[in-house]
């Protein structure tokens, strides 16, 4: 069994400076996907380099002003990640941002390594961002999907939520997408992010490998715990009944087609058929996407 703790990064355990969590390609061990956690107090601000990736500034809670090139986009933000959706910011590559905050939030940061860096600094509305009701029955879950192909171009980054109603499970059937195989899957690195409702909310990530690419995680998961997954089949994601599960996907990987096509476990991808005779749980959307 390969160490879940080299995977799973309690709350707390990857913090550096301003963060409450800092992965980096170098600290995951991979190539590309990256995530910073940043709380600011009211009237704080925060200087960020890109470097060599691009990001999104997500608001997870709180509100802030991004200002980038001459440029300051103002970010409603929400109350929280169950409540809504929020509006977000892009940032290219080699670029320098300020995020400065009049009554403090928590702020996401997921990043891709990148190349290129032909697209500008802008925009994203909260009425432009897709919420999908994916799955049925048990598995009825949200998807809130940012950036992906066909919602919001970037180079390499893909970003989407994934809001799970207590009680069901969700990254369900397991997937994967670890190999380049062109119109059937793609090849990207994941971090999953996760919230709980609840003091005392809890929820549960698998991940499993193969005997040549072995990888092995059962964790409990708390509000700011981080799964890796650098390889392998994932899920399920299961929310404990009486706690809501909320986790942030941030993708990002070689290709420069920036496609995101998964592969189902093939002992568990009938489960799919089922859905077609349940109902999607009544609890979905979540808070304002009524």
């Amino acid at each position: 069994m390969t160490s879940p703790s080299k995977y799973h990064l309690p709350k707390g355990t990857s913090a550096d400076g301003p963060y409450n969590l800092l992965i980096t390609p170098e600290s995951a061990g991979w190539g590309y996907s990256g995530l910073r956690i940043l709380t600011l107090k009211p009237g704080e601000a925060h200087a960020l380099s890109t470097g060599d990736s691009e990001f999104l500034v997500l608001p997870m809670t709180g509100s802030c002003t991004v200002t980038t090139d001459g440029k300051a986009f103002e970010l409603a933000g929400r109350t929280g990640v169950f409540a809504s959706v929020t509006d977000f910011a892009y940032l290219p590559r080699e670029s320098e941002a300020l995020i400065s905050s009049a009554t403090g939030g928590q702020f996401a940061l997921p990043s891709a390594r990148t190349e290129r860096g032909d697209l500008p600094a802008r925009y994203g509305r909260a009425k432009d961002v897709p919420v999908e009701l994916r799955g049925a029955g048990a598995c009825s879950r949200q998807v809130n999907n940012y950036c992906v192909p066909g919602t919001f171009e970037a180079e390499q980054l893909l970003v989407c939520e994934v809001l799970t109603p207590g009680g069901n499970w969700s990254s369900y059937p397991p997937h994967k997408h670890d190999e380049a195989r062109p119109g059937v899957e793609s090849e990207l690195e994941e971090i999953y992010y996760f919230e709980v409702s609840g003091e005392n909310g809890f929820g549960y990530q698998r991940v499993y490998g193969t005997a040549e690419r072995p990888i092995d995680v059962l964790a409990e998961m708390r509000s700011g715990d981080t799964v890796l997954i650098p390889h392998g089949w994932h899920g399920p994601s299961i929310a404990a009944p009486g706690y809501d599960l909320y986790y942030l996907n941030v993708m990002a990987g070689p290709g420069q087609d920036r496609a995101w096509l998964i592969c189902d476990d093939p002992n568990h991808g009938w489960v799919r058929s089922t859905w077609d005779s349940q109902d999607v749980d009544d609890r979905l959307p979540f808070g304002e996407n009524r």
